[in-house]
């Protein structure tokens, strides 16, 4: 790589093809060899949500334009890749008009950077507080292999990922102050939020290549992107009348994104990426990492977010907000979120993203086929003491039938959100089997927030079977007997997990549950013994599970 560091020719994005060749090249190669891309290879999965929205997205948008009708998005997804003329117009735009923007180590205009840019104090820092999986100042993560003081040497390619990572996804809390900025006081900058990316449930919907990917995460806007949308590298060609300061600069200011270009690559942190000559060549070795632009609040037309819909919202309180997802489950038991498209008529709910509503007008029209390989990547950080710190980091992928997103045809939807809520209800029953093992043997129930409970192994052992049963749905069409036949499979298979949990829980029952015990509640007298709680077991779980045969249960039914 040239030692300015260029983004648009220079080996910075891995790739892997669609034939399974791994390569690494620049991002003009990677945008118009897009449909050649099956997947970017990336160090974890919030990487692939900041690299689309900091880099590939803004630059595809802004250079062709997005689609004004589901029409003209089609007729892109029908091409299967850039035409010549697009090829044409994003060599124009990365190279002659805006070339000189995309240089990681340029002296005066760094990409994404603040060129020349200091701390109060005169200090800088190791180039690991851009990385959340290693130690540093108060993020100590319990498994880093680095400690502070270990130096970490990133490659230009590690050194870019990690730089628009940190732009989306930083902690909040205490900033180093930057020389220049009005704002900063004592050497620092108090009171920064988290990165935007991180106050949301980030939901990408992905395709067959790239290419796909791309076009499936943008929006289709009638009246087109607003003439004063500009993303972060061509800040100069904002209006001045915006209020916003140059992200170019130390200064920063509190506003709302002018639109899609400027949301998408919104500078929330002031960062300088600082240098040394290695043999292999140009290392980043330290960093300053200062308080940038803060959001006011995400806009309800962010593309990469569900939401929570509230129908009384307080005085002061918006009435959607981003839904961020839980940590400890998988994607498919969220399928209640993803798989929300209206409102909810009474009361407070989950939204789905705008682009999986998108996606489903576009299923609607024919725009895509209904057995169209959709894929769904969902992650997110947690964030703890003050957002301070990373605690936790979430992700997982899911196919998704597209017919399943059609808001006027729910049959297929409501299969897939029957079967989700009965391994839901199949652990709850194996939870409270457990509980009443537990009394009957002298002890109390499991606490809510302790201990591993049965329900996380029976999701567990289902998550490879509801996602082969997704899969499946893709080209399950209009077929309502195939749809019955795989209801009926995964009865079947839930039934035999939640079996082998509860004959586990009875064989590790001591003989003190046989006989039970008496406990007393509200005046009356609750017997609580093994066979019992196995009788209560087997009749809810066939109750929860109507189409599975019972034969292979009725045995263990009657022997407790």
């Amino acid at each position: 790589m040239d030692a300015d560091g260029d983004l648009v020719h220079g080996a910075v994005l891995t790739t892997v093809d669609t034939d399974g060749t791994v390569r690494t090249t620049g991002l003009l190669n990677v945008l118009t060899g897009a449909h050649t891309v099956r997947r970017l290879e990336l160090p974890v999965p919030t990487m692939l949500p900041a690299l689309l929205r900091h880099l590939l997205l803004p630059v595809v948008l802004d250079a062709l334009g997005v689609p004004r009708t589901r029409q003209e998005w089609a007729q892109r997804l029908q091409r299967g890749r850039f035409s010549d003329s697009e090829v044409q117009q994003l060599t124009d735009y990365l190279e002659s008009r805006y070339g000189d923007r995309f240089r990681l180590f340029d002296d005066k205009r760094p990409f994404a950077q603040v060129g020349g840019l200091e701390a109060l104090n005169g200090e800088t820092k190791s180039a690991a507080q851009l990385v959340p999986s290693i130690a540093s100042g108060n993020n100590v993560p319990l498994f880093s292999v680095l400690t502070e003081g270990d130096e970490l040497l990133l490659t230009p390619a590690q050194a870019l990922l990690w730089l628009l990572h940190a732009h989306g996804w930083d902690t909040a809390a205490i900033k180093t102050g930057a020389a220049g900025d009005p704002q900063a006081k004592n050497g620092k900058t108090v009171g920064n939020p988290t990165g935007p990316l991180g106050q949301l449930g980030v939901i990408v919907p992905v395709g067959a290549n790239l290419f796909e990917t791309l076009l499936l995460n943008t929006p289709i806007l009638p009246d087109g992107l607003h003439p004063a949308d500009r993303p972060q590298w061509a800040w100069d060609e904002r209006l001045a009348s915006l209020g916003s300061k140059a992200p170019a600069g130390p200064e920063w200011s509190s506003r709302p994104a002018a639109g899609l270009l400027d949301l998408l690559t919104f500078q929330a942190r002031r960062i300088r990426l600082l240098t040394i000559e290695t043999e292999q060549g140009p290392r980043v070795h330290r960093a300053i990492v200062c308080a940038g632009d803060r959001l006011t609040e995400t806009p309800e037309s962010d593309p990469h977010t569900a939401w929570s819909h509230t129908a009384k919202p307080k005085a002061g309180q918006r009435q959607r907000r981003p839904r961020r997802h839980v940590s400890g489950r998988s994607a498919w038991q969220g399928l209640g979120t993803l798989l929300a498209l209206a409102l909810p008529v009474e009361g407070d709910g989950p939204y789905t993203s705008l682009l999986l509503r998108q996606i489903g007008d576009l299923r609607a029209d024919d725009a895509l086929p209904a057995d169209y390989p959709l894929g769904v990547e969902i992650c997110g950080l947690e964030y703890g003491n003050q957002s301070a710190v990373v605690e936790n980091s979430i992700g997982d992928s899911l196919p998704l039938p597209v017919a399943s997103l059609l808001a006027e045809d729910d049959w297929l939807r409501t299969a897939i959100l029957e079967c989700v809520s009965q391994a839901d209800q199949a652990g709850r029953a194996l939870d409270n089997l457990n509980n009443d093992l537990r009394r009957a043997a002298g002890g109390d129930p499991l606490p809510r927030d302790r201990g591993q409970r049965p329900s996380s192994r029976l999701m567990h052992s289902l998550d490879t079977t509801m996602r082969r049963l997704l899969a499946g749905l893709r080209t399950v069409g209009d077929d309502d007997d195939r749809l019955e036949r795989a209801q009926v499979a995964w009865e079947l298979s839930v039934r035999a997990a939640a079996v082998r949990e509860a004959e586990a829980l009875l064989a590790a029952a001591p003989p003190r549950a046989v006989v039970g015990r008496v406990e007393k509640s509200n005046g009356k007298e609750i017997v609580y013994r093994s066979g019992k709680a196995a009788g209560i077991f087997y009749k809810k779980l066939t109750e929860i599970l109507p189409l599975a045969t019972v034969d292979g249960a009725s045995n263990g039914e009657a022997a407790a």
